[in-house]
């Protein structure tokens, strides 16, 4: 049995409780409208918290009085469980075995079994053909939980592009990105192009570093390169960067840190449809103040 822990003493508890509530609302408003919406997870993983899994720990508050139950709950689970309920919930995962127990929601959720589609698929890839359907009557709420920095500017892109979907999205922000930019600016080809994946542009160097030239009394003129990029400096930059294909997005995001206080990731908010965004910004961002 996994320890237990109360609700504010992990990244990963705060960011699940943060979607359940948008989730709440998002469904509850939904429901009175006339679109068709769905529930899309892109690391679905394995829907519930394993203790022996170092990759996928998702943890969850106690949800509906069943608390040992509700602590094992990741993403997936916390969106079944919410009423009223999504019309249609696509969970996609790449892995192999997570895929396999994610296929346990259905015979754990029957009476929305015709509701669950379960992809094994590159996020990216199978998100992409999501998006290239129709969506004039349809409506989503997209949720990326990746490992590392697996997501593609380019998916983000087709996401912003249906017009409606609304946007939860993990960015990186300590645990990835801001470990590729190393002091003096002389970053590996292959993590250049990480990099450049990720924020859709090559304007990231001249964001986060400065080029000077130093006088060396045996050398003389020296061009030398500094990094000026901290935490802020990428968030606000990745954001604008958001703010350039999305209609709205929440100015303010959620830094998730670690037991040291250390930033992980950064929760971003982001909505593709005009008509909408006033509300859901509005939902979200005093989710994320809370």
């Amino acid at each position: 049995m996994a320890k237990k822990q109360n609700f504010g003493g992990t990244w990963t508890a705060e960011k699940l409780e943060i979607l359940r509530k948008y989730l709440s609302s998002y469904s509850t408003i939904m429901s009175k409208n006339h679109f068709h919406f769905a529930y899309i997870d892109a690391f679905a993983g394995t829907g519930y918290y394993k203790e022996n899994d170092d990759q996928y720990k998702q943890l969850s508050l106690p949800l509906f009085g069943d608390q040992e139950k509700a602590f094992f709950d990741g993403s997936a689970r916390i969106a079944l469980n919410i009423e009223p309920s999504f019309e249609k919930y696509i969970f996609i995962e790449k892995d192999i075995s997570r895929f396999g127990e994610l296929r346990n929601l259905s015979k754990d959720f029957p009476e929305k079994k015709n509701r669950i589609k379960i992809i094994n698929e590159e996020a990216n890839y199978y998100l992409k053909k999501i998006c290239m359907k129709n969506w004039l009557k349809h409506r989503a709420v997209v949720f990326l939980d990746p490992f590392g920095m697996q997501i593609k500017w380019e998916t983000l892109k087709v996401i912003a592009e249906t017009k409606s979907i609304d946007l939860w999205f993990l960015f990186p922000l300590g645990q990835a990105v801001n470990r590729l930019f190393r002091k003096d600016g002389k970053i590996i080809d292959s993590n250049k192009r990480r990099l450049d994946d990720i924020f859709g542009t090559k304007g990231w160097f001249d964001a986060f570093y400065n080029e000077f030239e130093e006088i060396d009394v045996i050398n003389g003129v020296q061009k030398r390169i500094t990094k000026t990029a901290s935490f802020k400096t990428i968030k606000d930059f990745f954001i604008s960067r958001l703010e350039l294909i999305f209609e709205a997005v929440s100015k303010s995001p959620r830094v998730l840190m670690n037991s040291t206080n250390n930033p992980l990731y950064l929760l971003c908010f982001a909505v593709g449809n005009k008509k909408g965004a006033p509300t859901a910004i509005k939902i979200a961002d005093h989710i994320l103040k809370s």
